[in-house]
């Protein structure tokens, strides 16, 4: 359990090497996907060589963190530079969606409009249809979008429903009952695994049924650039969860001390909101 907070000043933790841990698994991990959509041989290796550093410096450096929470030497000027610190990083993580959201404005509004015909009615491209969904000039093959009203809905209901779950945790934890706690987290944990199963499932379905995959154009880049990058910040998520969740049977948290638990609480939140917005933008319009 938590020990009495340190109220007297701000803690300065010692130089840490955690960041470059950190650095080294982010480089490996860049390089081999980078690799591996190349097909060089060496993409696996890199990649799962980043995963296994990503871990390691997950586990330790989060390990100390909660090590120093738990033995007071946080002070509340410290808690507030943690809630000002998670409330920049979630502003960063939305300004990261927005440039890619604005790259589907651009193209479905500015771009692909703009490759149509000219003031002579001739195309740049012959028997190019300027309209959204595009796979670009150039490209053969027909596209075939994924639809709304399928997978992508079922999602968007579970995700809709861990918000719900994540916000009954909390309430169940400010009025420090354990046993909702726990279970509502664990629903929350499961309809989020459950969410990037059907993902997989999906993308599945797109590049062997629909033939939707990254080589078609705009529309595919697009596409897996967004559920992609969605479907990571979902992963991360749920791993965070799952720390929160063996924090929460260990008793870690008190009803007027959690801050922890709220951040991820914020983070699932923000990722519930970009589904949304994925799935009007993407999936239905």
């Amino acid at each position: 359990m938590s020990t009495t907070t340190n109220t007297d000043g701000y803690y300065i933790p010692q130089p840490s090497y955690y960041p470059i841990i950190g650095s080294a698994a982010l480089f490996c991990l860049a390089f081999g996907a980078v690799f591996l959509m190349n097909d060089i041989a060496a993409g696996p290796y890199v990649l799962c060589a980043g995963f296994a550093i990503l871990i390691y410096f997950l586990f330790v450096w989060f390990g100390k963190v909660i090590g120093e929470s738990e033995s007071g030497q946080y002070s509340p000027q410290v808690d507030l530079s943690f809630r000002w610190g998670m409330s920049w990083f979630i502003f960063s993580e939305v300004m990261f969606f927005a440039a890619f959201f604005g790259t589907l404005f651009y193209m479905r509004m500015l771009s692909v409009p703009g490759l149509g015909a000219d003031a002579t009615g001739e195309y740049l491209w012959p028997a190019f249809t300027p309209g959204w969904p595009t796979v670009g000039p150039g490209i053969d093959e027909k596209l075939e979008v994924m639809s709304a009203w399928g997978l992508p809905a079922i999602n968007t209901l579970l995700l809709l429903s861990s918000g719900v779950t994540v916000t009954w945790a909390h309430w169940a934890l400010k009025a420090n009952n354990r046993g909702q706690l726990i279970l509502s987290m664990i629903l929350t944990i499961a309809l989020g695994i459950i969410f990037l199963t059907l993902q997989a499932v999906e993308y599945h379905h797109a590049y062997t049924e629909l033939g939707l995959n990254l080589s078609m154009g705009a529309y595919g880049a697009t596409f897996f650039m967004l559920t992609g990058f969605h479907g990571l910040h979902v992963t991360i998520g749920t791993i965070m969860l799952i720390v929160i969740l063996f924090r929460c049977i260990a008793g870690h948290f008190k009803p007027e001390h959690h801050f922890a638990f709220e951040a991820v609480s914020w983070y699932w939140h923000f990722v519930d909101v970009v589904w949304l917005l994925l799935f009007v933008l993407v999936y239905w319009l």
